[in-house]
């Protein structure tokens, strides 16, 4: 009951942000505007604000790091594998990559927040400033062979996140041993505190219902894999690393998680297939509701 109580209010969100854009209750330039706001500003002050000031307890999550990042690496590696065997074209494998490996961080943190409370917050906080970098490095290689990109070119995209820059002044504003005025603290606590909302209504504008009958099966084998095979893996990565069942939960949560609505911003930028990928994070945001309470089911018993 207490994993439903927690997954209504992002459903509840989620669903308004799709039915104000459905009904175009606000404009297509309000939701531009809201997304670029979260993405340039909200997000990274809420990145910075758990990151600057959280306990940063390394024996405590380099082995659920270390779990996130051979999981994630090693599906990159079978996914490129795939792609050199059956010769999939470069703007169809960027989206296919993306869809296992990125994830959406508002659904994320809010679920943190919601059912762990600050500990499973601030832990799931310490595994994203790392993981970031990785997956916005890979989804963009993902690409990079359409696109002729130079190693040069992919480094400075990647330089330039606002939320890895966010991460990166986080974590060294922690280890300096420095403390905000109380009244900046409280300021960006306000902005930061605006970010989950806005993100999760604009997860739900997002959504494009009516490019699922587009996909086909690769839209079935995107989702299956990404909520299904890939949170399998995790736990048994899980086990062979020996986490505690705190640890483990998190880490499962992470890779139960839907692909990152972003992710078809991306896709565009690069030129790939746009309507899969729409369809893609759509699918993949509805059957989460589904699949999420099972998981924290499995692991609570």
């Amino acid at each position: 009951m207490q994993i439903i109580d927690a997954l209504i209010p992002l459903v509840v969100l989620i669903a308004m942000g799709y039915v104000l854009k459905r009904y175009r209750f606000l404009t297509v330039e309000f939701w531009q505007g809201a997304e670029r706001l979260n993405y340039w500003i909200l997000f990274p002050v809420l990145l910075f604000s758990s990151l600057a000031t959280v306990h940063f307890n390394v024996g405590q999550v380099l082995p659920a790091l270390a779990v996130v990042f051979s999981v994630t690496l090693l599906m990159s590696v079978v996914l490129w594998v795939l792609k050199a065997l059956y010769g999939t074209p470069v703007a169809q494998f960027g989206v296919y990559l993306q869809s296992h490996i990125r994830f959406n961080t508002y659904i994320g943190l809010t679920s943190m927040a919601l059912i762990f409370g600050a500990a499973g917050m601030q832990v799931f906080a310490m595994i994203i400033a790392f993981v970031i970098p990785l997956v916005n490095v890979l989804s963009v290689l993902g690409f990079s062979q359409g696109q002729g990109l130079s190693y040069k070119n992919i480094a400075w995209s990647v330089a330039k996140n606002p939320l890895i820059l966010a991460c990166l002044v986080g974590i060294l504003f922690n280890f300096s041993g420095m403390h905000l005025p109380e009244s900046i603290s409280q300021s960006l606590k306000l902005v930061a505190g605006m970010s989950l909302p806005l993100g999760l209504l604009c997860v739900g504008a997002a959504l494009q219902f009516n490019a699922l009958k587009y996909a086909g099966r690769a839209l079935i084998l995107n989702t299956f894999g990404r909520l299904i095979l890939v949170p399998i893996l995790a736990y048994v990565g899980c086990l062979l690393f020996g986490l505690a069942t705190f640890e483990t939960m998190i880490v499962v949560v992470f890779f139960s998680l839907p692909t990152a609505s972003a992710a078809y911003v991306l896709t565009k930028y690069f030129q790939g297939d746009s309507q899969l990928m729409a369809a893609i994070i759509s699918l993949q945001t509805l059957c989460f509701g589904l699949t999420f309470p099972l998981w924290m089911w499995f692991l609570q018993t």
